[in-house]
């Protein structure tokens, strides 16, 4: 569905030496390297004269070119007769009627003979590589010559060489007999051959090396001028003449075998004559020179979906004798000159057949097939209707209102169709009839009219050009030459008949020119302005934008039409393809100039949005024509729908990514941008507006194809449920089968349900509410599967009335709170009937958790009614019970209803969904009697057991009576959460203490030792708690209970010494230090166990309190050789820092070098195997790093109060060993470097033991373990951020990353003063590392130091 469109036209007039009717231009060629057309005339004289194009066109076409020259001296009465250029040879090859063969180069004066025919020269054809030459001669003989003249060989290609040739020798007019013509290859060559009878022809095939005869058609009746095979080497095109049965030409299809494939007819008079076929240079389109009674005409036509198509038609004067050659590597520009020497050259481009309203105007000579897109989806060549005018349609515009439909034909004869067609709504009355169209009447001759747009429903604005007639004259209508060119010509049309509403008005209309405009220079293209009435933007050569104002637009009545230059537009190259959007900026309409040069770049105002671009189209949402998408699809065939916000606010390099597709980059991060096309090379043709939202794509081969991009539909969606049109959302999702959640979460679902009722209201199709009901679930599609599609609306005004919504819906989840608030809606709404009733049962049946229960007592009800027999008229709104519950049964899970059946302790009911659900009687029917035989409450009680609803089942077998207190202890017993609502079902002491014993039996068997003996506290079993007590350590609550049972002296004296073994077993030294001391007032042991739980101060406060120089002395002895270990430990662990970080750095720096080795190959990192960097680093450093350290050492730990090994192989295990050379060994020196730190505990204990040394008078062992330990302390943080920092760099300086930097700038400015540091006493603090470095004889500068303490 695409329209070819005149573009451009550009005149020039050849200068002539002699400008006399006796002096005819026969014959062209082209130069195309150097854009150069040469002319044979029958003076022969050889012209030379540049191509008339856009560079070269002066302000106004129809110049006149001054043309090269040179004579040739032939032979009087000899005559050219074939003319051809040779680009490898830079010359002209000329034939002429004695049957020479001159070689002329274009650069010289010079003239040589390279060869002589009998019989004279009739056709020269070089083959397409430029290799070969093929000549015909008058004898009917075939010659092949190579680049050197040297014939390769000759061969008859007449079948009876004897048949005299009755063609004129006079050079008068255009003869081209025996015509020869090339595959595209340059494999084979075609000839034409007269037969016995010389009415009839054949086509020959020959092939190119040996001269063979390939194939050869059947005699028909074929014109001896027309020949000319594909280039694509499909089919060998000729003409038929079909006078001998009274019908017009027909141009017939052959197959390289010679057999006839096609045809198709001229539709044109039995007279009339086809005297030339040429095809462009891609096979796409095939013209014609057509010479009828009045007039010639160039004919182009179009194959597309098995139909040819006459897509442009242009007449000449019968006496100027037109010709045409198509630009050998343009496709669509044309070239035309005639006998007189006047040269046109004609730009085509393809135009979609799709209007703005979605009806495709598809232009079949004077057809133009009428389609309503929008109403019924018709591939061509089929049609709705048929609009058939008096001649070919070149041009056409149609305009489209709320209130009218206008169509304008511009016809070859240079005619004016105007129709108005009925409103859109009432076409498909219009389907297969055809409206014959009449001419406009005019007094005034509007010449050669483009761009035709309407700029009103009664306002034409048009590019009319005026070219040379015949020898140089001017059209009648434009005397002056002066006036050549391009004119902007406003049409105003009026319709003298009445136009009666659902009918075509194609009569009755007198067009008239109001205004006319001359522009200097060509005019590219037309837009009307929707956002100014009777305004136009009109682009000239070059991408400059002009504002066209209509008398009609301005608010002066006097004012006078004007071009108005416009430098917020322009582009940077012509714009064949231009358009006006009307869009929405902050609140106000302005226009939107869009623009597609022929290289693929996309123009908006002025700045390039894609350099790809292939076609574009632009998308409403609403039938205002305000736009809202850009359509465009790319030559990488990407489809990409693109908002018009993003445009405005220059967002599309970013979000589009400039239109490319990435490979590399996941597709569900760019789905949400474009859509592949599935056929290579597809065209955008057009858009269904509105919701619709369809694309319409046309293949290569002529298919349509509409797709729904899923982001348009989507977004119609969103704007649908934004205005409130639900209905028309709910129709949209189950077109597109979009997930019908979108419509409860795009406002989010809290909104929608202040919606319910008008939802249900405009739906109105209980089907349709309750497969909408079905699709609600638990999640937010525009998170997840459409977050890449649709954004989120900011409205206020729903999160003030979510408190209101809670109280009416109740705080639950998403598909329970909507599923309730459609079930109100839909007793509200709808009234009663078995569809509403079935409907409800949906919404309880896929509520979260399903309502079963109300559900199944809706059903009971209408069971009761029906066994009542009552002559209830409700029972005529509601389904019956059977059919309910079979809805049910198809919605739920069968054992769900079943079980719910029985939780409402209806056995029939039950029994009835069992049978429903298809359910074995032998499975059911013995669970059911068996239940039936039983107490009321006691079937109650083991339903509930059934269903686990152990809390009802409790309070069933409560009500029960104390008959029932055994089996109601062991399902307290069995479940244990059952306890405290046991404890309030009951009043008797003594029921309360059994189940109090029994709780705390629990908690003793789950290890909850303090609640246990807090629950036998409360049944008052004082030997359990006592035990409870003593079993998790709580020696305080054991001795209060101890007191509670009134126990002797020396019972809670023995109970004291058990207490203090037990809790120094458990590592608890001083809370055993407490109990000696309190209740066996034992000071010795309490000082002893103190120093064991290294609690140094109380020690020693304990020690002077009894005033025994002995414990004193103990204290003192046990705080040096706690300060001793200490020291100790902190000087292995330095070792260790030392070590972990060399081996980490060496790592370090081993993986990155690795990494850039294999970067360098172009090779991903994360394809490396981390084993063999891990293990190679390990090889390199040649050591093991994990050796432990062979020191005896203290039981005092640096991290806490327990035994320092046994913690420190507990933390191996639980991390994992590091192994060298593993994937994880960078990582885990890190995390053992981290590891190391000092601990709140050994903080505290350093704090304690430095208090007691000074105390005792150890000044030096304190001042020293503070050192220590600080230092420590400071290297462990400095490893630690040493580690961080390198593990986030990609280059490890050696000089910058060594520990000695990172103690002496880093670690002191940045990490003393923290809170880390709390533990040291001021008194001992110290200035610098040095004295250390200077005892220890070692720095922790660079890995290699750190090497030296292993």
């Amino acid at each position: 569905m695409k329209n070819l469109k005149l573009s451009t036209e550009i005149s020039a007039k050849l200068e002539l030496r002699f400008e006399s009717e006796e002096e005819l231009v026969l014959f062209s060629a082209i130069d195309i390297e150097r854009n150069r057309l040469f002319f044979a005339s029958s003076a022969n004289l050889i012209y030379a004269a540049p191509l008339p194009s856009h560079q070269n066109a002066k302000s106004c076409s129809g110049i006149v070119l001054s043309a090269t020259f040179e004579p040739l001296e032939l032979e009087s009465g000899d005559f050219i007769t074939s003319f051809d250029y040779l680009m490898e040879k830079e010359s002209l090859i000329i034939g002429t009627s004695s049957g020479l063969l001159l070689l002329h180069p274009v650069d010289s004066n010079s003239t040589e003979v390279v060869g002589r025919v009998e019989g004279g020269v009739k056709c020269i054809s070089p083959s397409p590589d430029g290799d070969l030459l093929a000549v015909t001669t008058g004898l009917g003989q075939l010659l092949v010559m190579t680049h050197d003249w040297d014939v390769l060989y000759e061969t008859a290609f007449e079948n009876d060489p004897d048949v005299a040739t009755d063609e004129s020798t006079e050079p008068t007019g255009y003869s081209c007999g025996s015509p020869i013509s090339w595959r595209g290859d340059g494999k084979y060559l075609a000839t034409l051959s007269k037969v016995q009878n010389a009415s009839l022809l054949q086509i020959k095939v020959w092939e190119r090396d040996s001269g063979l005869l390939h194939s050869a058609s059947e005699p028909k009746a074929l014109t001896s001028a027309a020949l000319e095979w594909v280039p694509s080497g499909a089919k060998i095109a000729t003409v038929c003449d079909r006078r001998g049965v009274s019908k017009c030409p027909s141009v017939a299809f052959f197959e390289r075998n010679g057999l006839e494939r096609s045809s198709f007819s001229i539709n044109e008079s039995q007279t009339a004559e086809v005297e030339s076929l040429k095809w462009n240079c891609n096979s796409e389109l095939l013209a014609g020179v057509v010479r009828c009674e009045e007039y010639d005409c160039v004919k182009i036509w179009f194959f597309s979906n098995n139909h040819w198509y006459l897509k442009q038609e242009i007449r000449y004067p019968r006496l100027d004798g037109v010709r045409l050659m198509w630009d050998p590597t343009k496709p669509l520009q044309l070239i035309c000159w005639t006998l007189g020497g006047l040269i046109s050259v004609y730009n085509f481009i393809w135009v979609t057949a799709v209007m703005e309203n979605s009806v495709a105007l598809v232009i079949d000579h004077f057809n133009i097939l009428v389609t309503p897109l929008l109403l019924s989806l018709i591939p061509p060549p089929m049609f709705s209707f048929k609009l058939k005018f008096s001649s070919a349609v070149r041009e056409i515009a149609f305009y489209s209102s709320n209130s009218k439909n206008m169509l304008a034909a511009y016809l070859s004869d240079g005619c004016l169709c105007i129709l108005e067609l009925p409103l859109l709504d009432i076409w498909e009355d219009l389907e297969g009839k055809e409206f014959k169209v009449e001419a406009s009447r005019s007094t005034t001759v509007l010449g050669s009219l483009l761009h035709l747009k309407w700029l009103d429903s009664h306002i034409l604005l048009g590019a009319s050009h005026v070219r040379f007639s015949r020898k140089g004259s001017l059209l009648q209508s434009l005397p002056q030459k002066d006036e050549l060119g391009y004119h902007l010509v406003e049409i105003e049309t009026v319709c003298s008949e009445d136009h009666v509403p659902g009918s075509v008005t194609c009569s009755g209309w007198h067009t008239e020119v109001a205004n006319k405009i001359f522009v200097e220079g060509l005019v590219m293209s037309i837009a009307s302005n929707p956002a100014k009435r009777c305004h136009a933007l009109v682009q000239l050569i070059g991408g400059n934008i002009f504002e066209y104002i209509s008398q009609k637009g301005t608010s002066v009545a006097s004012s006078t039409p004007y071009l108005q230059k416009q430098y917020d537009f322009g582009f940077s190259s012509s714009c064949p393809w231009m358009a006006v959007a009307c869009v929405s900026s902050s609140g106000h309409l302005k226009p939107l100039l869009f623009a597609l040069d022929e290289h693929g770049r996309l123009h908006v105002d002025g700045r390039i949005l894609c350099n790809n671009c292939s076609s574009f189209s632009l998308y409403s949402m609403s039938f205002d024509h305000v736009i809202t998408h850009l359509i465009l699809a790319t030559k990488q065939d990407l489809l990409y729908i693109v908002d018009i916000v993003d445009v405005l606010e220059g967002k599309e390099e970013v979000k589009y990514e400039n239109f490319l597709h990435i490979p590399g980059k996941r597709r569900e991060e760019q789905c949400g941008n474009f859509i592949s096309i599935w056929e290579r090379g597809a065209k955008i043709v057009g858009v269904l507006h509105g919701d619709e939202a369809a694309v319409i794509l046309q293949t290569s081969r002529g298919n349509l194809e509409c797709v729904y991009p899923r982001k348009l539909v989507l977004t119609c969606i969103t704007n649908a449920l934004l205005q409130g049109r639900f209905k028309d959302t709910l129709l949209m999702v189950r077109r597109h089968r979009i997930d019908f959640n979108i419509i409860v979460d795009y406002c989010g679902w809290q909104a929608f349900l202040q919606f319910a009722t008008e939802f249900v209201r405009q739906v109105n199709n209980l089907n349709y509410v309750t497969e909408f009901v079905c699709a609600i679930k638990n999640e937010n599609v525009t998170e997840k599967l459409y977050k890449n599609y649709v954004s989120l609306p900011h409205l206020e005004r729903v999160k003030d009335g979510h408190a209101r919504l809670e109280e009416d819906f109740g705080s639950g989840s998403k598909v329970s709170s909507i599923l309730l608030a459609i079930r109100k809606a839909l007793e509200d709404q709808v009234p009663e009937s078995p569809p509403r009733e079935l409907c409800i049962l949906t919404t309880l049946a896929r509520s979260d958790p399903p309502a079963l229960d109300e559900a199944l007592k809706r059903i009971k009800v209408t069971r009761e009614m029906e066994l009542s027999g009552s002559n209830d008229p409700r029972r005529n709104s509601y389904p019956s019970a059977e059919e309910a519950l079979k809805h049910l049964l198809w919605l739920s899970d069968p054992d769900a209803v079943f079980e719910a059946a029985l939780g409402l302790y209806d056995l029939n009911l039950a029994a009835i969904v069992a049978l429903n659900a298809q359910r074995d009687p032998k499975e059911f029917l013995p669970i059911l009697q068996e239940l039936e035989h039983m107490p009321t409450l006691i079937m109650q009680y083991n339903i509930d057991l059934r269903l686990h609803r152990y809390e009802k089942a409790l309070d069933h077998i409560v009500a029960a009576g104390d008959a029932y207190f055994a089996e109601c202890m062991t399902l307290l017993k069995s479940h244990p959460q059952l306890f405290p609502h046991g404890l309030k079902l009951f009043v008797d002491p003594t029921k309360r203490r059994q189940i109090y014993e029994a709780w705390g039996d629990y908690f003793i068997d789950q290890k909850c030792f303090e609640d246990a003996a807090t629950t036998f506290l409360c049944c008052s079993n004082l030997e359990k708690t006592l035990k409870a007590y003593r079993a998790c350590g709580h020696w305080v609550g054991v001795l209060t209970v101890a007191g509670l049972l009134k126990l002797g002296k020396e019972e809670v004296l023995k109970l004291a010494h058990e207490l203090i073994e037990e809790l120094q077993a458990i590592g608890k030294a001083g809370e055993a230090a407490l109990i000696a001391l309190e209740y066996c007032e034992d000071v010795s042991s309490a000082v002893s166990l103190f120093i064991s739980a290294r609690e140094w101060e109380e020690a020693l406060r304990i020690a002077f309190m009894s005033r025994n120089d002995d414990l004193i002395s103990e204290v003192k002895i046990a705080s040096s050789e706690g300060a001793a270990a200490l020291s100790s430990e902190f000087e292995e662990g330095l070792e260790k820092i030392g070590k972990y970080s060399a081996r980490y750095l060496a790592v370090r720096q081993r993986r990155l070098l690795l990494a850039a080795k294999v970067q360098s190959e172009d090779h991903s990192v994360n394809d490396f195997d981390d084993d063999t960097v891990s293990e190679a680093s390990s090889n390199l450093s040649g050591m093991s790093a994990y050796t432990m350290g062979t020191k005896n050492s203290y039981a005092v730990s640096v991290r806490s109060s327990a035994g320092s090994k046994a913690r420190e192989s507990r933390r191996q295990r639980s991390r994992g060993k590091i192994r060298a050379g593993s994937p994880g060994e960078e990582m885990a020196l890190v995390e053992h470097l981290k590891s190391m730190s000092l601990t709140s505990g050994a903080q505290c204990e350093l704090k304690s033991l430095l208090a007691t040394l000074v105390m005792l008078g150890m000044e030096e062992s304190a001042r020293k373990l503070q050192y220590m330990a600080e230092t420590f302390q400071l290297l462990q943080m400095a490893a630690v951020k040493l580690a961080e920092d390198t593990i986030s760099s990609d280059v490890v300086d050696e000089r910058a990353y060594t520990l000695d930097s990172y103690m002496q700038k880093k670690a002191r400015s940045e990490l003393y003063g923290v809170e880390a540091f709390d533990w040291r006493s001021a008194a001992f603090l110290s200035h610098s590392t040095a004295k250390f470095n200077t005892d220890w004889g070692f720095s922790f500068s660079s890995p290699p130091s750190c090497a030296k303490l292993l």
